[in-house]
């Protein structure tokens, strides 16, 4: 089974994913704090692959993502350092990034380095659904990589029906039409799309992302979706303080509740 399934047939609601750019804030930091994060009890990590040009980035994880390229990160050493990521980390890991330099890399080697390094899915917000399904599914099967897609506000429902049935692991639901970044709450034109969606009965889990930054609006999504996701705010976290027991506290205050 996938660790992505496996995960929530394990916990089955309030998962937290959390987002943070691979080479930041330093080069060699990407293993330790995903070791930090699964000990600190996060669920899913997602690990962002630094882009020079991302289209749904907010200004924290533009910075990341430049920063970390300056750092030197790029594909081929990020597989490089991956190489010991498991058993260190058990939990699910992602791959979050955008088609170019997949593509440059070429999907199928892509693919096959996940699946040699131990990743379980990727997050790939710019790849085409019919140059999925057409071309690039029968890559992902086979070597086992959970490909993961998308939804905004403002995606129409027969879109949605094919996402959901088109999409492995979960349906990254995202909470605004505007880019990434930390918000301190949820609106209530949020709660109203995320009921639409919950009502649809989709067959897919639900993970909400865009906005999440605190345990108010960690449990307010997970309220209408098995859970969410945060980024920008771990972010911010590490840019001030990346320490193990820093990261140990952000995680603890954002459960609470000690699901």
């Amino acid at each position: 089974m996938n660790r992505i399934d496996q995960a929530f047939e394990d916990k089955k609601d309030h998962l937290l994913n959390v987002y943070y750019t691979a080479g930041f804030p330093s080069l060699n930091d990407t293993l330790r704090i995903a070791g930090d994060l699964e000990e600190s009890g996060a669920d899913i990590i997602e690990l962002g692959m630094p882009y020079s040009d991302p289209i749904a980035d907010g200004p924290t994880i533009q910075d990341s993502s430049n920063r970390a390229l300056e750092n030197g990160m790029n594909i081929d050493l990020l597989f490089s350092q991956l190489e010991t990521l498991r058993p260190l980390v058990t939990i699910p890991v992602i791959l979050m990034g955008y088609l170019n330099p997949v593509m440059q890399f070429g999907i199928d080697k892509f693919c096959q380095r996940c699946n040699d390094v131990g990743i379980d899915g990727l997050i790939i917000p710019d790849l085409p659904m019919k140059d999925y399904l057409e071309v690039y599914k029968e890559i992902f099967q086979a070597y086992g990589i959970y490909n993961i897609f998308l939804i905004t506000p403002q995606t129409a429902d027969d879109r949605i029906r094919t996402i959901d049935e088109n999409t492995d692991g979960f349906i990254y639901e995202v909470a605004s039409s505007s880019i990434t970044g930390a918000k301190n709450e949820i609106t209530e034109s949020q709660i109203t799309y995320f009921s639409r969606i919950r009502n649809m009965e989709l067959s897919s889990r639900l993970m909400i992302g865009f906005g999440i930054s605190n345990h108010e609006t960690f449990v307010k999504a997970c309220d209408y979706a098995d859970g969410a996701i945060i980024g920008s705010a771990f972010i911010r976290l590490l840019e001030e303080d990346p320490s193990s027991a820093s990261i140990q506290s952000f995680i603890r205050d954002i459960k609470q509740t000690g699901r």
